[in-house]
């Protein structure tokens, strides 16, 4: 039986799954930490919308910003979603970039790990993407990846409250 989260999302176990096979592929354990969050990428504006009314019944929203010129929510999922990391407590949306051309649908999952630099010396081989050192590692996975950092969006979201740095999606965006 496919759930409501996975009528909206596709098929989220295949994509845990697919995640897991990368991390086992490059001898990556799959308890490095939780995962904190999963994030789907829209095509479109107006598939943004469509879901975010649509997810609206599923989680609490944590906040609605824009980050890197298009708009982003983040929900704190009443019930979190189960996979070979753990429960995932989060699921973020991203509108399109402008100009730019997005594949729709589960894009990537971002992990909480204690140390950055510790992940890197522990597994060298491993074909992290550090041009966002020091916040964040990246690993390809084509088409997904997976993103590491070491706090949780939740606190990160609460942290930008806090300092008043959410940027608000102009009322006009749409």
């Amino acid at each position: 039986m496919v759930s409501t989260l996975d009528a909206l999302l596709g098929d989220t176990q295949t994509f845990f799954n697919d995640l897991a096979a990368g991390f086992i592929k490059h001898g990556l354990p799959l308890n490095l930490g939780p995962m904190d969050h999963i994030c789907y990428r829209a095509s479109s504006a107006q598939e943004y919308l469509s879901l975010k009314t649509a997810l609206a019944r599923h989680g609490t929203v944590l906040v609605e910003g824009m980050i890197g010129g298009r708009p982003i929510i983040t929900w704190a999922l009443h019930q979190p979603l189960a996979g070979p990391f753990g429960p995932v407590p989060c699921l973020e949306l991203a509108a399109p970039k402008p100009g730019k051309t997005h594949c729709t649908g589960l894009e990537h999952g971002e992990i909480v790990v204690p140390c950055l630099h510790t992940l890197l010396e522990n597994y060298s081989h491993v074909p992290f993407n550090q041009a966002a050192m020091p916040a964040e590692l990246t690993l390809a996975l084509p088409p997904l990846q997976v993103k590491f950092h070491c706090q949780s969006l939740a606190d990160t979201i609460a942290a930008e409250i806090t300092e008043g740095a959410v940027v608000p999606v102009p009322e006009d965006y749409f």
